[in-house]
């Protein structure tokens, strides 16, 4: 296990050391540049080179990665161009607001999903497998921007019984959260009723069903079990997703998280700060799937790794 660990842990080194290479070179090729965005449209030529020159953005681009190498090794992720403070610290400030949110949403696709999932299952004449029908149907067409602003035009600006922006009370998270769960409840909930209808058809539970086992104790106790490492895998992809994808729903609600300090910086051509936020998200969804794969052991004492 400790071997397995270290390999994980080693190959996760070389895979964030990648992101970080190819956000490097993808933000120097954009067009922009973040000299001329910092001092405005009305400064010079020579003092948008000055500022170039101070940037190190005139070094060619071998050096200037060279450099980000050097200082990464140092853990100096660099200082935020617009900001004007250490960028890696900045992004640590935001981060607990992106981690709250995803963990809510998080939390509420996997409530909306079970429930739907199996009941739909089990029950495919019911109606909560036509709800399932129309709501996976509806929610995996739905873009989250457009879901979100729909939601803040409705509760926000309509009903006004829910706020439609900030962070701070429960209130405030419940159209974000909802806006980000929605359409991965929607894949979770089609995964589990697809894994409950393979399952409840082995001979396993069949054979339970014979023996005059109660119905809920064979769906809960064996049926499910026993489809639960798919439904985990995508589990933890989407919490990775969420850490890393709440762009859309941040910049929509004003949240302030990782995703929309990302967009601003994008925006600004802020190379550090960019850096810095998609580095700690690597390593955030890098933890999460050597978590699920830690949990496959418990899920089937089967498996083993070596």
């Amino acid at each position: 296990m400790a071997r397995y660990l270290a390999g994980r842990l080693g190959q996760a080194l070389l895979v964030m050391l990648a992101i970080t290479t190819i956000v490097f070179f993808v933000l120097r090729l954009a067009p922009g540049d973040p000299a001329r965005i910092l001092l405005g449209d009305l400064a010079t030529q020579e003092e948008v080179h000055a500022l170039r020159v101070q940037m190190g953005l005139e070094e060619p681009l071998y050096i200037q990665y060279a450099i980000f190498i050097r200082n990464l090794l140092h853990g100096n992720l660099g200082k935020s161009i617009a900001f004007r403070t250490p960028a890696f610290p900045l992004v640590l400030e935001r981060l607990p607001a992106t981690v709250e949110l995803s963990l809510v949403a998080w939390v509420l696709a996997i409530v909306i999903a079970f429930p739907l999932g199996i009941v739909a299952a089990v029950r495919p004449r019911s109606p909560v497998a036509f709800f399932y029908t129309v709501f996976t149907a509806g929610a995996q067409a739905m873009p989250s921007f457009w879901l979100g602003i729909m939601l803040m035009l409705v509760f926000a600006a309509w009903l006004q019984i829910l706020p439609g922006s900030g962070r701070g009370t429960p209130q405030q998270m419940v159209l974000p959260a909802l806006t980000l769960a929605l359409n991965p409840a929607a894949i979770l909930a089609r995964l589990i009723r697809a894994g409950m209808v393979d399952v409840m058809e082995k001979d396993y539970i069949r054979t339970a069903l014979a023996k005059g086992l109660g119905e809920t104790m064979i769906t809960l106790r064996h049926a499910l079990k026993n489809m639960l490492i798919p439904v985990v895998t995508l589990m933890g992809l989407q919490l990775g997703v969420f850490l890393g994808g709440a762009v859309v729903t941040e910049t929509v609600f004003a949240w302030p998280g990782v995703g929309r300090l990302a967009i601003v910086a994008i925006g600004g051509r802020d190379y550090p700060m960019v850096q810095s936020a998609v580095l700690v998200l690597a390593i955030i969804f890098t933890l999460v799937n050597l978590l699920v794969d830690i949990a496959y052991m418990f899920l089937d004492p089967r498996i083993r790794y070596a």
